[in-house]
This record gives structure tokens, sequence and C-alpha cells, in this order.
């Protein structure tokens, strides 16, 4: 299941690179929202606060992330570029976020003026987004069925759930909006199973299936398993999405899928070819370790029904997996597009002003900021039991995390701009 990758295919670097900036700078607004409600927000997942820090997480974070590496690894592993993307990243990256700054002020203002301006801002980001992928899918169909069809595959689902989780987020933002009656917690429950389950969850396994050997230099992903796996977790969402009844059992099938891949997943990193750690490896051996958690939790929470369970889980799933997934490849997908874009732009003697990847963030930078991570997941996981004791420290922790890798990240970009500016101050012919 090795796989070619067309690297002239990338988009320009604007266009995955604006989504990747906007996950720490969400994280940082989530953290400073904590740190100023401090116990009161974690005492329960339908707390003002708790649903503001939930979507500046699930929106500004990782849908930002799971968006630009949606239209750099769509065009570059499949073949299939999403339409117009320069100008759809523009709008789609406005959209997105203002429409999420909108919502996260509804959920801590109540007025029902922001909640429709959310949905509007909202739904056209995501309208925009899926038009642009089908688009892109139809255009290139003949390049999309020579693709990869694992990593193609997974997308596809992915967006599909993507659209169910607009629907239902769209719903919820209707009811607050204009008064519909709606049975508003069976929604939530639906709209957060498909958005982390589907949306997230299924992107997540069809970028690994590329970036982790791509990145991790490990053997690929079983062909059967990798072919299988993402169609099983979206059809168990579906039969969830029809019996209320059957909910917790399909959601603990989900989470034992899960769970499959996180152990799939643990082997590769272990028998990966480079022995030698790195952050990146660090920050997905924390997030499987975190997904085989899951169920447990989830078993805990489903049998006593205690509010402080949904709470851990929340910030498990959020911080411990999705956020850590992601920070671990910025640490890999930032550098190599800066790099790529830079040997693009030089030719000849200004080849010499090229920086190596290894050189744009430098390991015991990633390394250092891995353990900030690790004690802020730690922190934030003792709030939810104890917030009274931990939350501030916690979105403390968080902060600092979350601000060490902007630093790391801008670092990076800088050394790219220097590089370049110091190329194109060389006179034509220069030899």
């Amino acid at each position: 299941m090795r796989r070619a990758l067309s690297l002239d295919s990338s988009p320009a670097l604007s266009v995955p690179l604006r989504f990747f900036l906007n996950a720490p700078i969400f994280l940082m607004l989530a953290a400073g929202l904590l740190a100023w409600a401090g116990p009161d927000a974690l005492a329960s997942r339908w707390t003002p606060v708790a649903l503001a820090l939930t979507h500046l997480m699930t929106l500004g974070v990782l849908t930002s992330v799971m968006t630009g590496a949606l239209m750099q690894i769509l065009p570059v592993a499949t073949g299939v570029r999403v339409a117009g993307t320069p100008t759809s990243a523009v709008v789609v990256h406005a959209l997105l976020t203002g429409g999420t700054l909108t919502l996260s002020c509804a959920f801590m203002v109540g007025a029902s003026v922001l909640y429709a301006v959310a949905l509007a801002l909202l739904a056209a980001a995501f309208m925009s987004l899926l038009t642009a992928c089908a688009i892109g899918f139809w255009r290139h169909r003949a390049a999309a069925r020579k693709g990869s069809g694992d990593v193609l595959g997974a997308s596809r689902l992915a967006l599909v759930a993507l659209l169910v989780t607009i629907a239902l987020g769209l719903s919820l933002a209707s009811a607050q909006a204009f008064g519909v009656p709606l049975p508003i917690v069976t929604l939530t429950n639906l709209h957060a199973m498909w958005g982390l389950g589907g949306w997230v969850g299924l992107l997540t396994i069809g970028m690994a299936y590329q970036l982790i050997p791509m990145f991790i230099v490990t053997e690929p992903y079983p062909r059967a398993f990798a072919y299988g796996l993402a169609p099983v977790v979206f059809a168990l969402l579906a039969l969830g999405s029809f019996s209320s009844a059957m909910v917790p059992t399909l959601g603990a099938l989900v989470l034992m899928a899960f769970t499959a891949f996180a152990i799939v997943t643990l082997r590769l990193l272990w028998t990966r070819k480079r022995p030698a750690p790195d952050a990146t490896t660090s920050f997905w051996r924390t997030a499987m370790l975190c997904v085989t958690g899951c169920g447990p939790l989830w078993a805990v929470h489903v049998v006593t029904g205690n509010p402080a369970c949904a709470i851990t889980l929340g910030v498990l799933l959020l911080f411990g997996v999705a956020w850590s997934l992601v920070n671990g490849m910025l640490y890999k997908i930032v550098p190599f597009l800066l790099w790529y874009h830079a040997q693009r732009s030089l030719t000849g003697t200004a080849m010499r002003f090229a920086p190596k990847v290894k050189d744009m963030i430098p390991e015991r930078a990633a390394s250092r900021q891995f353990q900030a991570h690790l004690a802020a997941l730690a922190l934030l996981l003792a709030a939810s039991l104890r917030p009274m004791a931990f939350a501030r420290v916690g979105a403390l922790a968080a902060g600092v995390s979350a601000a060490w890798l902007a630093l790391n990240m801008l670092g990076a970009i800088q050394i790219y701009v220097r590089a370049t500016r110091k190329a194109s101050s060389i006179p034509i012919g220069t030899s």
C-alpha cells in the first residue's frame, strides 16, 4: 500500500497555513476563557462556558486544522483538487473563524441574534467547503479512481459526516435563535457523535493512512484494515442515529473500532524505522493511549450517569486524543511545507539559502512543548474531577502549551521568510 505523492499538486503555502495558525490561537482563547470562568465552567457539559469551550476546540482548533489538511493532502495523495482552492481557502477560513467566535459569544451572552449570525456564517463556511470538495471530486473523478482508496474513502465519509454534523448543529442553532421546539439533548448527543466520531475521527483516520508512514516512517497500515475501518465506523454512527435505544451499545462499538485503530497505530509506532524518539511520535502515542482509556470511561459514564465522567471524557477526547494528534502532526506538516515551498522558490545559487526540514522547528523545542502539553493534559483531567483545585491552573498550563506551539510555528515561518528574502536579494546571473 505504498503510494506515490504528487507534490507538484500542492496548493499555495497560504492555503493550509492560514488554517493551521488558527489552532494555537483558538486554544489560547479557550484557555483564557477557562481561566476567567474558573471551576464553574466544568460543573456540567451544559454550562454556557463549557459549550463555548467545546466549540472553540471543535471548530476553531480541530475543524480549522482538518480543513487545511484536507485542502493540502487531497491533491497530493489522491489527485483531487478542491475547486478554486486559493479563493475557497480565504472564504472558508474567514467564515469559519468569524462563525466560531460569534457562536462562542452567543453561548456566553445567550442573545438570539448572535445565534442567528453564527448560524449564517458557519452554514456559509461549511457549504462553501463541501461544494468546493464536491466539485473537485467530480472534476477529478478519473484521478480519484486511480488514487489511494483508503485515504480517499475515509475523506469522503468524513465529509458526509461533516454534512450530518452541520445539519444537526444548524438545527440546534435555529432552536436557540428562533425558538424552534426540538429535542435538544438528543440532537446535541448526535451532533457530538457525528462531529467527533465522524468528521474529526474519520478524517483523522484517513490522514493517518498517509501521514504516519510518510512522516514517522512506519510500515503502511494493513490493507484490509485501512479499507474497512472507516466504513464500519460510519455504519455504526448511522445506526446510532436511527435508534436512540441502541446508542450506548453502538457508542461502545464505535469506541472499540477507534481502539483497534489505536492499537494498530501504536504497533506501527513501536516498530517504526527511525527508533530515535521525536515529538510527533510522542504526541501520537499519547493520543492513542488516551483512545484506549475512552472505552472504559464511556462504560462508567453509561452505567453510573455521573456528570463528572462526561466532563472527563470530553477532556480526554478533545484535548488528550484530538488535540494531541493535531499538535503532533503540525510539527511534521508545517516544517515540511515550508521547506518544500522554499525549495520551489529558490533556484541556482540561491539554493544555498534553503533551510533544512529539521532546522525549521528544532526537535528540542518541539519536545519541550510536548512536556508542557502533557502537564496541561494531566491538570485538565484533574480539573474535570476537582474543578476548584485545578481548573485555573489547568487553563494556564494549556495556554502556555498553546503559546509555545505558536512561537515554534512562527519561528519556522521566520526561517522560511528569511531564506526567501536572502535569495531574492541575489542579483540575477550571480554565480
